[in-house]
């Protein structure tokens, strides 16, 4: 199973999040503000923050330009900075294109400006290590795989 994070940071929250991700269980790093090219994948992790209430503009870019034939099912790992707020506006755009998202989303608090600052702290890291390292199980087990890209 292949397995890739993908980010996008204004802030450097959300980067620390896939960093943290990517060190602990050995998956590849794509950093969406750099327009890297995103290979196949069994499952794609994305990790952003929310910003006024809606995923960044080059979130939405990139999840417009994903294709179902490439990618098996999306998991979304969520920075805000009150926490429970999720890429509701990402998960429509991938379900219309036909793409599976997970229903569990994982959520920490983020930061902006002066306001928490702290977040994400050593335990949100390891809880979205934790939450993607289940789900990578999860998917394992079930066998499910991208359909080769014809």
């Amino acid at each position: 199973m292949k397995a890739t994070v993908a980010y996008y940071s204004k802030t450097g929250h959300s980067r620390k999040i896939a960093r943290g991700i990517g060190d602990a269980l050995g998956l590849p790093i794509v950093d969406i503000a750099k327009n890297q090219v995103l290979e196949p994948v069994d499952s794609l992790f994305i990790v952003s923050g929310i910003y006024a209430g809606k995923a960044a503009p080059e979130m939405m870019n990139f999840v417009n330009q994903l294709d179902e034939r490439t990618v098996g099912k999306v998991y979304l790992i969520t920075s805000s900075l009150i926490g429970k707020t999720f890429q509701n506006d990402v998960r429509d755009v991938l379900t219309e294109k036909g793409i599976t998202v997970d229903p569990e989303e994982f959520t920490c608090r983020g930061g902006f400006l002066f306001f928490g600052m702290s977040h994400p702290n050593k335990n949100e890291i390891q809880g979205s290590v934790e939450y993607t390292a289940k789900m990578m199980a999860a998917q394992a087990a079930s066998g499910q795989n991208v359909q080769s890209a014809a």
